[in-house]
């Protein structure tokens, strides 16, 4: 059953992300050749004021077709007659889609589950933080000069800056008070820690979810742009990368460990995972790499700044070489994947 939710998850997340750039496309009056849910042999299609409606048989995504890497032709609503500014919206529509949708699943999860203020429950006596004053009742206001929102965000800055020191702004009686504290080293757990403790979560109301609900997805952003950032300069190894086969797995122990607590617990940790896939495939698609979203919006705005079209056959060029790289990533990260689950 978690397999089969894990497919379901990605697919749709996938799915809403091509919707983006259908529904662009369609305001812009481009030409849509196929719009598709799954991949593989279509098992039907129907088409529609020129546009091939198809749902095919393997159910991993999906795609809309819109000739954007071919020549232009001389129908005035083929995606490379229409102007840069409109194509820029088409390409940028997928992964704004994903953060949509990423703060859609955002609300309704705080709405279910609260939200973690970033307060202070109890301090642990000899660790930096009981040594600098922080106490019990007092709020996390900035941390690394950047404003806290939630007690997570404390938890992840210090999993990202393990050995660093860190500069906090805390709230105390009314008043801003600014220390910098050196993470001290937890023998037992076996890593760095300030020494203080979550107040848990706070019941939302609709105002309250809605504004968490921005507070949490802008906390998924900013974990993946942070992972990025150790993966890029060697904190993060390659080997630690995961993909499909890995958001499979973890989909189906979430299942398993908390099916036992009911529906609701389901549904929260299913929700907890679909804002995870779909800010990191929102933020993974802007990347200015060759065959991304964001690769493709790089030549748009080139053409923009110059006023004239990169070649097609230049940029499909640099776009092949990126689909390769990335079906070369892709078959790498499987394997991690493959090696890390069943062996």
């Amino acid at each position: 059953m978690g397999i089969i939710l894990a497919i379901l998850i990605f697919s749709f997340i996938v799915f809403f992300h091509e919707l983006g750039h259908f529904l662009l496309a369609k305001f812009n009056g481009v030409d849509v050749n196929e719009f598709a849910i799954g991949m593989g042999p279509a098992i039907y299609s129907r088409e529609y004021k020129g546009t091939k409606y198809a749902i095919r048989i393997f159910p991993i995504g999906g795609f809309c077709a819109m000739g954007e890497d071919d020549e232009a032709t001389d129908s005035p609503n083929n995606f490379n007659n229409k102007s840069v500014w409109a194509r820029i919206s088409v390409i940028a529509a997928g992964p704004v889609f994903n953060f949509i949708l990423a703060f859609i699943f955002s609300v309704i999860l705080t709405a279910m589950v609260g939200y973690d203020k970033p307060e202070v429950s109890g301090v642990d006596e000899g660790y930096p933080a009981a040594e600098a004053g922080i106490q019990a009742g007092d709020t996390i206001v900035k941390m690394g000069g950047k404003r806290v929102y939630l007690f997570r965000e404390i938890s992840i800055y210090n999993q990202f800056h393990q050995g660093e020191e860190v500069e906090i702004t805390y709230r105390h009686n009314g008043d801003e008070k600014t220390v910098t504290l050196s993470p001290k080293e937890d023998k037992e757990l076996g890593y760095q820690r300030l020494g203080i403790s979550s107040s848990g979560y706070t019941k939302a109301n609709l105002l309250t979810a809605l504004q968490y609900g921005v507070y949490v997805e802008r906390y998924w952003i900013n974990t993946t742009i942070e992972s990025l950032k150790m993966l890029v300069t060697g904190k993060v190894g390659l080997d630690q990368l995961s993909g499909p086969v890995g958001i499979v797995d973890v989909v189906d122990d979430s299942y398993k460990e908390s099916r036992s607590y009911g529906l609701f617990a389901v549904l929260a940790q299913l929700l907890y995972i679909a804002i995870l896939v779909s800010a990191n495939l929102g933020v993974m698609n802007l990347l200015p790499l060759p065959a991304l979203d964001g690769g493709r919006l790089v030549f748009l705005f080139v053409e923009a700044v110059r006023r004239k079209r990169v070649p097609p056959e230049k940029e499909g060029y640099v776009h092949l070489v990126g689909i390769a790289c990335l079906m070369i990533l892709m078959v790498f990260v499987m394997y991690n994947d493959i090696r890390r689950v069943f062996f």
